[in-house]
C-alpha cells in the first residue's frame, strides 16, 4: 500500500470505502463520488488504512463500513477515532443479487459495500459506547451459563432414562429442574450398579455444581451492575412492571442502550425481532414464523417475562385470555411480549413506574 504523497487536495469531496474485514487481512475499495480508485488487500491495522488515506487523498471526507461479524465494533471505534466516519451494517441488510451470492468473494464484497454506502442504500446499526457493550458481555455471559447448566441437568436425565433408573415421583418437574436439596442428596446416593455409569453421574454432578457457582457469581456481579449511575433509575423503573426481575432488566437496558433512537414501538419490536415474517403475492398474504433478527437472549427473556407477567397482572391475564381462545397458547405469548414490550418503552421514555393494572 505504498504510494507518493499526493500535494493535491481533495477538500469538499468524500471517499466511500467497504471492508471485508478478517483475522488475518482486510480486503479495502475505495471510491470516490463519481469513479472507483482501486481495491487492495492490507494488514488488519486502522492506522495503515487512515495513513493511506491522508497521502493519497488529503483533506477529503472519508466514510466507511464493514458487515457485522467476530470482531465487532472494535474496528468501527477505532477508525472513528482516527477520523474515517465508519460504521457497520448488518449482513442480511446489504442488497445482494443472484450473481453476488453465486459468486462471493473478499473482493466482490468490499466493492458491493462501498458502492451501497456511496448509493445511500444501506444504514448503519446503533454503534454502543465501550461501556455498554462490555456490560452487554457480562450479562450474555449469565444466560449462556443459564444455558449451560439446564443442559447439564438434562444430561442427568437422559443418563438416567437411558440405564432404565427411574426418578421417585415425589421429585416434581419443577425440583428435578431446580436440582432442589433433596434430588441432589438422592442423586448423590443413588446406587447405578455400573462404576461407569456412577462416575459418569458424579461428573455431571461435579459440572452442573461449578457452572451453578458461576453463575451466582455472575447474578452478584450484575446486581451491582444495576447501581451504576448509568443504569440506576432506569433498572428501578423496570422492576416495577410485573415479570421482570433483576437479570431480566438488566437485559433489557444493556441490549436496548438508549430506549430514544427506537421512534415507535415497531422499530423497537424490529429491532428485538418480536415481528413475524411475510409473504405476499397478489391477493393472498401468508404470515410466518418471528423474523431472525436480533439477539436471542433479548427475545427469550422477553418471552420468558411474558410468561411471568400474566400470573401477576390480572390486565395482562385477561389479555391473554382473550387471545388464546382464538389462537394457540403460543402465539398469544408473543402478543402480550409486544404489550411488555410497550411498557418497557412507556417507562423509559416517561420515566414514570408501571402502575398494576393500567393498560399503555
Amino acid at each position: 500500500m505504498r504510494s507518493k504523497v499526493n500535494d493535491k487536495t481533495f477538500e469538499g469531496q468524500t471517499f466511500y470505502i467497504g471492508m471485508d474485514v478478517h483475522k488475518k487481512s482486510w480486503k479495502v475499495t475505495i471510491l470516490g463520488d463519481q469513479f472507483e480508485h482501486k481495491t487492495m488487500s492490507q494488514d488488519p491495522d486502522p492506522v495503515i488504512l487512515r495513513d493511506y488515506l491522508i497521502r493519497n487523498f488529503p483533506g477529503a471526507t472519508y466514510k466507511a463500513i464493514y458487515e457485522s461479524g467476530f470482531c465487532d465494533f472494535s474496528i468501527c471505534r477505532e477508525l472513528n477515532n482516527l477520523g474515517i466516519n465508519c460504521g457497520v451494517v448488518h449482513a442480511a441488510d446489504v442488497p445482494t443479487n443472484h450473481k453476488e451470492k453465486m459468486q462471493k468473494t473478499d473482493k466482490a464484497d468490499s466493492r458491493k459495500l462501498a458502492k451501497c454506502l456511496r448509493s445511500g442504500e444501506i444504514t448503519h446499526i446503533h454503534t454502543p459506547s465501550l461501556e455498554l457493550e462490555a456490560d452487554r458481555a457480562l450479562v450474555r455471559l449469565r444466560f449462556r451459563l443459564s444455558k449451560d447448566l439446564a443442559s447439564t441437568k438434562i444430561r442427568v436425565k437422559s443418563l438416567l432414562m437411558q440405564f432404565g433408573i427411574p426418578i421417585p415421583e415425589q421429585f416434581t418437574a419443577g425440583q428435578t429442574r431446580s436440582w432442589c436439596g433433596n434430588y441432589m442428596k438422592w442423586l448423590s446416593n443413588l446406587g447405578t450398579g455400573e462404576a461407569s455409569i456412577r462416575q459418569t453421574l458424579d461428573s455431571y454432578l461435579r459440572i452442573g455444581e461449578s457452572q451453578r457457582k458461576e453463575m451466582l457469581l455472575v447474578n452478584r456481579q450484575i446486581r451491582e451492575l444495576s447501581k451504576k449511575p448509568c443504569y440506576s433509575v432506569s433498572y428501578e423503573l423496570l422492576i416495577s412492571i410485573p415479570g421482570i426481575g433483576f437479570v431480566s432488566a438488566m437485559t433489557f437496558l444493556v441490549q436496548l442502550g438508549d430506549i430514544k433512537r427506537f421512534k415507535t414501538l415497531d422499530e423497537l419490536c424490529y429491532y428485538v425481532g418480536l415481528v413475524p415474517s411475510m409473504h405476499g403475492s397478489g391477493e393472498r398474504m401468508q404470515v410466518g414464523k418471528l423474523i431472525n433478527r436480533g439477539r436471542k437472549e433479548l427475545k427469550v427473556t422477553l418471552i420468558e417475562v411474558a410468561w411471568d407477567a400474566i400470573g401477576q397482572d390480572p390486565a395482562l391475564m385477561a389479555a391473554f385470555n382473550e387471545l388464546a381462545k382464538r389462537m394457540n397458547r403460543n402465539k398469544a405469548i408473543i402478543r402480550i411480549a409486544r404489550k411488555i414490550l410497550n411498557r418497557i418503552r412507556y417507562v423509559l421514555i416517561n420515566r414514570t413506574k408501571y402502575e398494576l393494572g393500567v393498560m399503555k
